[in-house]
């Protein structure tokens, strides 16, 4: 082997590798964290990100500083090949039928409201009770990076529930501030966008597949995404669903490594760019922690699960194929990883220095709990079985949740 064999071949054999989305992201945060609180490289590194970037177009109203341009622009793309994949999967992949599109929509609805009844429960008849949006959402990036380390270890069923579940999620939380949190909604852009969108899907309906007919109106409702005070980045999910199915593997192929490679990376390194306090004992003390980490930690588990469970024991919903009740708990504790809108959402509910970093310190601390449970208990529970060679009741528990009949979509108990 030539010696520049034997250097590339082992990237791109990590490249390969699933698991090494996952390990790049936690490199990435564990690196950002360092730089941003060593009095060497803290105030250069965290002022980078805020540093403004000027286009040389100064009539267009656009992202205004290297974070914005990452979490609003470059996440475009994250979403838009994240909804690729959860649109083929709804047509002619794993939520197919009406009843296994359904559970993660009821999945993500639990993962929400559990949680912020938990805030509430702790900051109700407090002035911190604006926080209650802070731990309803769930980061799809790192959560699927943490899911991605467990490899085969999980079937790819959950792992499209995990995608799924965490969009509709982040598309709750969206709504959310929306609703909420926003006071500056521009309704012309709002319409204008809308415009675009019923534009887009005549063009899907008559059957044009040139790209180019897609990309211009998608890259012009951004911009009125962007404007509209609505977070810019549900335009990538708008337009995923608007693209002809027949280009999706063409378009995913392009994007798969630029989003996961670059993209991903640098919103991990943009987004953990944060300033621990240097006296942690008050952030913890305070109610809005409590109701942050008891909200994301257990909140979105029980959420997630209970919801999941009777709305397949009412036969709402079909479960994910090839998977037990055990492994969806492990899907919900990941679903624990709020981070990026979180750390947003802290941003709008609270206006002081002070309490924005007692959420932003509670939401990174319940994510790091929430991965680290969550991986370890997906872990634990598939190689423990492999192991021990389960006994009779165990092996019963392991078997599929359910299995669908082809013809009707319909739940046949095992």
């Amino acid at each position: 082997m030539k010696f520049h064999e034997k250097l590339f071949t082992p990237l791109r054999d990590f490249f390969a590798d699933s698991r090494a989305i996952g390990i790049l992201l936690i490199a990435c945060t564990a690196l950002s964290l360092l730089l941003s609180n060593i009095n060497v490289t803290s105030a250069s590194y965290t002022a980078f990100w805020l540093k403004e970037v000027h286009f040389g177009i100064t009539f267009l109203h656009l992202p205004e500083t290297n974070l914005l341009v990452i979490n609003d622009v470059l996440m475009t793309f994250f979403f838009f090949l994240v909804g690729m994949e959860i649109k083929r999967e709804l047509t002619i992949g794993e939520l197919a039928s009406i009843k296994k599109s359904l559970l993660p929509v009821l999945a993500a609805f639990g993962g929400m409201v559990c949680p912020a009844i938990f805030f509430v429960i702790f900051n109700g008849n407090t002035p911190f009770h604006k926080g209650w949006g802070i731990p309803m959402a769930t980061d799809i990036a790192f959560s699927l990076g943490v899911l991605s380390l467990l490899g085969k270890k999980v079937p790819v069923q959950l792992k499209i529930f995990l995608a799924a579940l965490a969009i509709i999620d982040d598309l709750g939380a969206v709504l959310t501030i929306a609703v909420f949190y926003s006071s500056n909604i521009n309704f012309i852009y709002l319409s204008v966008a809308l415009a675009l969108v019923v534009l887009v899907i005549c063009i899907n309906k008559l059957q044009i597949n040139n790209l180019f007919f897609y990309f211009i109106p998608g890259a012009l409702l951004w911009y009125c995404m962007f404007n509209s005070g609505v977070h810019a980045t549900l335009a990538g999910v708008i337009m995923s669903f608007c693209m002809p199915l027949n280009q999706l593997a063409k378009v995913e192929h392009k994007l798969f490594h630029p989003v996961n490679f670059i993209i991903m990376p640098l919103f991990a390194l943009a987004n953990t760019a944060i300033v621990l306090p240097s006296s942690m004992g008050y952030v913890f003390q305070s109610t809005i922690s409590f109701g942050i980490i008891v909200g994301l930690v257990i909140g979105k588990p029980l959420g997630i699960f209970s919801f999941s469970y009777f709305a397949v024991k009412l036969k709402i919903a079909a479960a994910p194929s090839n998977s037990t009740w055990a492994q969806l708990l492990g899907i919900g504790m990941l679903g624990g990883i709020g981070f990026t809108m979180s750390i947003f959402t802290t941003s709008l509910a609270y206006n002081t220095d002070a309490l924005q970093i007692i959420g932003k310190v509670a939401v990174i601390a319940a994510s790091v709990i929430s991965g680290i449970l969550g991986f370890m208990y997906l872990y634990s529970y598939k190689s423990k079985a492999n192991a021990e060679g389960v006994d009779k009741a165990i092996a019963k528990e392991m078997l599929p949740l359910e299995v669908a009949d082809n013809d009707t979509g319909f739940i046949i108990a095992q």
